[in-house]
């Protein structure tokens, strides 16, 4: 049987939110017989069930098998050069070390020469055996060479740091690509039986590895009416082999979650049993701790006849966005332009989607709690985009004003965005009056409140102010709460006592809200959990 390699490069990659499926093609020209055509190197992340193989031209795949492509040191060429640069700092390391060590020694050296010197010179110039020339061009001699020693050995710690700085950057880059450090790989092994005496094969090999992801990230950008929502895609891998520029798709499949449908057990309702008492622990174990127990700017209207020769606005970027094929229960995006992924662990985005969705804009406060205004946008997804859960920077026009993360929002939802307190709606919360009976013989205790809740809108337009407050809520029979009024009545309400009004108010216009209450306590009952 003859044995060819092959080579198959990446031709494309579909990426899901916890794995991806690699595209590889490759082509030969066999004779007629069997044949085992290789493909190396491939991931050792590779799930080896899910290699599929497929192709054009006569012949025949018989099989396929994996293979452990043993090497010496990894055969990526960045991580090899990476280790080769690694060594090289190593080495130059080691040298300044040893050289500044000589250095060391040679100034130790001068300094004991120059003791031992001083005192042979003292005893020369007293009995009159040199002169003071001599001693003089000694000591700047000695003098010379340590300084320049000296010199050297600070130049020797400045390249160290130098050095050592590059070895941490280059030990950063290992690290980053971990996935390739290891210098085996896989191949896989296709057995192909041609029965023309030549043959032109084209080989497709696809096969699923982890260490890959996607993830969407938006940008909401509110102008007028109109949520301007840009999709993006954050793809990562760490799967040991780099991406090229190929055809990428992002699917929002979840192959780990389509394993079944879930299935019902019985519902059991059974008499409350009461718990034995518990046993008494031994002497020994009484220092044991006890057992667990069980159990988130508008186009330029266009106007008459410039009166000068006004320069032509230019036209609005636009943003490529990806292709979209809908399947059954997930859909698949094609970026526009081609993104090449190392496996690094970087993230590398890719835009999918550009929506302009309507938006419904209008104020919420609750003045019980805060005295302010928060500018409120309802959005509806009139798009055919799932957008999937993520994180999401909202922008009302071009101020940033709040990160926020989006729920999965399917066609025809509505989603709320909060985009911060408007100063332009002014709220005003008063206690307006407040009594109390003090109780008599054989009667009840009175206590009345009324608030006045104040709503100015200095906005240059109508807006819509919703006010939430609540009434209080009694949990015994001898605390009975009473209405006294709520002017004008509140649309909304609930069985725990929230109140919801909406008012409409045009451009510098104010309203507002009466709402009074009474509290009676039964003689004996002392009441808690007030407040004002």
């Amino acid at each position: 049987m003859n044995a060819v390699e092959i080579e198959a490069p990446i031709a494309g990659v579909t990426v899901y939110p916890d794995r991806a499926r690699i595209t590889r093609r490759g082509s030969t020209r066999l004779t007629a017989g069997e044949h085992r055509v290789r493909i190396a190197p491939l991931p050792l992340g590779l799930r080896r069930d899910s290699i599929r193989v497929g192709g054009r031209g006569a012949a025949t795949v018989l099989g396929v098998d994996v293979t452990v492509w043993r090497q010496p040191r990894s055969t990526d060429g960045q991580v090899s050069g990476l280790e080769q640069r690694r060594r090289e700092l190593a080495d130059e390391l080691t040298e300044v070390d040893d050289a500044y060590e000589i250095e060391e020694q040679r100034g130790e050296f001068l300094t004991r020469l120059a003791e031992r010197a001083g005192g042979t010179y003292a005893r020369a110039l007293a009995s009159g055996d040199a002169a003071p020339t001599d001693v003089a061009t000694f000591t700047d001699s000695v003098a010379g060479q340590l300084a320049d020693s000296r010199s050297r050995r600070r130049g020797l710690t400045r390249r160290r740091t130098e050095l050592t700085e590059e070895l941490a950057v280059v030990e950063r880059h290992l690290a980053a690509a971990n996935g390739k450090r290891e210098p085996d790989r896989l191949a896989a092994e296709v057995t192909v039986s041609v029965d023309a005496d030549e043959a032109d094969l084209d080989l497709e090999l696809t096969y699923l590895v982890d260490g890959a992801r996607w993830q969407p990230s938006y940008d909401l950008r509110l102008v007028d009416d109109t949520m301007t929502v840009t999709w993006f895609g954050l793809v990562s891998q760490d799967t040991g082999e780099d991406w090229p520029e190929c055809q990428l798709q992002l699917s929002t499949a979840r192959p780990a979650a389509a394993t079944g449908v879930p299935e019902l057990s019985p519902w059991y309702l059974d008499r409350v049993r009461p718990v034995p008492p518990p046993v008494a622990m031994p002497a020994a174990f009484a220092g044991l701790p006890p057992p667990p127990a069980p159990g988130a700017a508008p186009a330029a209207a266009g106007g008459g006849v410039a009166r000068s020769a006004a320069p032509r606005p230019k036209p609005k970027v636009q943003q490529s966005v990806a292709e979209v094929e809908q399947g059954i229960s997930a859909a698949t995006y094609r970026p526009a332009r081609p993104v090449a992924v190392p496996a690094d662990g970087s993230a590398h985005r890719a835009t999918i989607a550009v929506l302009e969705l309507p938006t419904r804009l209008d104020h919420v406060t609750a003045p019980v709690r805060a005295a302010e205004a928060h500018l409120r946008a309802t959005v509806r997804n009139t798009s055919v985009h799932t957008l999937l859960p993520g994180p999401a920077a909202v922008f009302h026009g071009a101020d940033f004003v709040a990160a926020t993360r989006l729920k999965t929002w399917a066609p025809g939802e509505e989603t709320e965005l909060a985009l911060g307190v408007d100063d332009r709606v002014r709220v005003e919360r008063k206690l307006n009056r407040r009594s109390d009976t003090k109780a008599t013989l054989g009667s009840t205790r009175r206590r009345e409140m009324e608030y006045r809740i104040t709503v100015a809108n200095h906005t240059p337009r109508p807006a819509t102010v919703e006010v939430r407050d609540q009434l209080p809520v009694s949990r015994d029979e001898g605390v009975v709460v009473r209405e006294t009024g709520l002017v004008p009545p509140p649309v909304e309400r609930t069985e725990l006592g929230e109140l919801t009004w909406r008012l409409r108010l045009g451009p510098g216009e104010s309203g507002e809200i009466t709402m009074g209450f009474r509290v009676e306590i039964a003689k004996g009952v002392e009441l808690t959990g007030w407040r004002e």
